[in-house]
């Protein structure tokens, strides 16, 4: 048997991926949207929701590769989950170029303090979500092997 003409093709030009990508990352951004739009912050504040969002997204994706990359190849539903769950809605719920300008807003708006904690504790924050979430699913994904 044959392998299909759709698997040379790169991800990016596999419709049904790139299906999977687009739509949940219209899932994730329409919930982030929502987030932001529920609660605003004001001139020169802490941009919280961008700030939670951020993190959580982070902590979730750390999360996710951990659990599918345990799981077994990337192919097949962990392939798509990668794609759908990881690229869409977690690409989508995240927002890098949000948090770019509401630092740069900060600081040219006079709000140095803040901007620059805002920045330095975004990024490590982040990382450190997406390690944590990274260790925590691999843990919970052996004891699950295990049983």
């Amino acid at each position: 048997m044959g392998v299909s003409a759709s698997h040379h093709r790169p991800l990016f030009a596999r419709p049904s991926l790139l299906l999977l990508v687009v739509a949940g990352g219209a899932v994730g951004t329409a919930v982030r949207s929502t987030i932001e739009d529920r609660y605003p912050h004001a001139p020169g504040g802490w941009p919280w929701a961008t700030f939670v969002i951020n993190v959580t997204g982070s902590f979730l994706l750390g999360a996710l590769v951990a659990w599918l990359a345990r799981g077994g190849p990337d192919e097949g539903r962990r392939r798509q989950a990668r794609l759908g769950l990881g690229t869409g809605v977690l690409g989508g719920f995240t927002t890098y170029s949000t948090f770019v300008v509401e630092a740069d807003t900060l600081l040219r708006d006079g709000h140095v303090g803040i901007g620059l904690a805002y920045a330095a504790t975004s990024v490590a924050l982040g990382v450190a979500a997406a390690a944590g979430g990274f260790l925590l699913a691999g843990h919970l994904r052996r004891r699950t092997a295990a049983s």
